[in-house]
């Protein structure tokens, strides 16, 4: 039997293929900013770094349709996990060089396309190996098996640097076998995925670098003659306007020291806020969004609502900032109550920008495609946010810092109360000619 028919069971790749997805979106965005605090570089530094990075997320639909003309999508998530491996390494080792900033820099650009494309691929194989039951019913682990792979590298990763702290050994070399350990893991990983992986298939494999060209064209015009299409971009562009801030900002200010006026909370707390409580509290928040959307009368109806539980809750972040002092560090238990507060109201409201995406712009010949483009614009607005958002913190103070992300909420819940729902029209599922741009529609 060839390895394009072979038949793997979903249970035996699935989970790991999108843990393996989590591992190095979470180690370019949130572990990497949480370790060059930890060495003392400003937020302004952090935040530029870790945020201008997030371009490549926004890119994907740009090059994904071309990755199918050539090898198959086994063959780039093999090469992108081993690559990954590789400059996990090399971040690693750079921590002993006197000029390690800028290679981690170098290398954090490098592993950001890197894990971009290995998000393409993985979903291009989640989508044509299993058929679309399987699909539906393999959902909930795939996203789980995600979030494991973000809480191993923002719990389990940070806290092996803390207890290597704790236990004497320096900052640098700490990190440096935190971040081996992790390499290890996305090797292992990558040996795995060459026995198990299935290869999937190729809707059609086109003929020509112009044909599919052409298809992309067709996709990008067919994009801008939906009806109402500027306005719904607008609501997908600033309705995370003011949560953008506080991506790579709020965890920064957790742990930066008591005498800067941040939390002063340890690398091995941290990890457990942060990296634990945090994601599975959105996890729960979303699950009860969307049933709530479900069962009490729909998008349209509860949109506004959605973006009031996102936005309100950045109070609590103005609190701890305005009750912690030098002289008075606040108890554990009100930062993980306010933080975890905060995460399930950023969950419930977030689904709203994704259940918008796929209900009102996403319909259509291009249905993939389509949700993709929207879903890439919901993400650069984070660059210009996440990229500033150390620099305003640095230059502002916590206190003042937060109460400028609940302004810079505002423009989110007006975009959310005026956002247009046009009524989509009744498409049938994507043709084979949708084929090359299937690869595009990464979560």
């Amino acid at each position: 039997m060839s390895a394009s028919k072979r038949i793997v069971p979903p249970i035996a790749w699935v989970p790991s293929l999108y843990f393996a997805m989590g591992i190095p979106f979470a180690m370019a965005i949130w572990v990497a900013g949480t370790m060059l605090k930890n060495l003392g570089h400003s937020d302004t530094e952090i935040a530029l770094v870790t945020g201008s990075i997030g371009i490549a997320w926004s890119l994907k639909p740009f090059w994904a349709s071309f990755l199918d003309m050539y090898r198959t999508k086994k063959f780039f998530v093999l090469s992108m996990e081993l690559l990954l491996t590789l400059l996990l390494v090399g971040i690693a080792l750079a921590l002993q060089m006197p000029n390690y900033l800028q290679i981690i820099v170098a290398v954090l650009w490098v592993m950001a396309f890197a894990s971009a494309t290995q998000d393409i691929c993985a979903d291009g194989i989640y989508i044509t190996a299993l058929e679309k039951d399987k699909q539906d019913a393999w959902m909930g682990i795939q996203g789980a098996g995600w979030n494991v792979g973000r809480i191993f590298a923002t719990a389990a990763i940070v806290a092996l640097a803390g207890q290597l702290r704790d236990h004497g050994y320096e900052a640098h070399a700490a990190w440096m076998y935190a971040i081996i350990a992790c390499a290890v893991t996305m090797g292992a990983l990558s040996v795995y995925h060459y026995f198990i992986l299935p290869t999937g298939t190729i809707a059609v494999r086109p003929k020509d670098a112009k044909q599919v060209v052409t298809t992309f064209a067709d996709t990008v015009v067919a994009f801008f003659q939906k009806k109402s299409i500027w306005g719904m971009l607008i609501f997908v562009f600033l309705y995370r306007s003011g949560e953008g801030f506080l991506l790579v900002e709020a965890p920064l200010f957790m742990q930066a020291k008591l005498s800067d006026g941040g939390l002063g909370i340890t690398l091995n707390q941290k990890g457990m806020i942060d990296g634990t409580v945090a994601t599975i509290v959105s996890i729960a928040a979303g699950i009860l969004a969307g049933k709530f959307v479900a069962n009490y009368g729909g998008l349209k109806k509860n949109l506004l609502f959605l973006a009031l539980c996102m936005n309100v809750p950045h109070l609590c972040y103005i609190y701890l900032s305005h009750a912690v002092a030098p002289d008075h560090p606040l108890p554990l238990w009100s930062i993980y109550l306010l933080v975890s507060i905060e995460k399930f109201g950023y969950g419930f409201g977030f689904i709203g920008n994704m259940l918008y995406m796929m209900q009102q712009i996403a319909p259509g010949k291009y249905k993939m495609a389509h949700y993709a483009f929207a879903n890439s614009l919901m993400n650069l607005v984070l660059v210009p946010t996440q990229s500033a958002s150390g620099y305003l913190a640095d230059k502002l103070g916590y206190k003042h810092f937060f109460i400028f992300v609940l302004v810079a909420s505002i423009p989110s819940i007006i975009a959310a109360w005026k956002a247009p729902f046009p009524d989509p029209p009744d498409f049938e599922e994507e043709t084979a000619g949708d084929g090359a741009a299937v690869a595009a529609g990464s979560a």
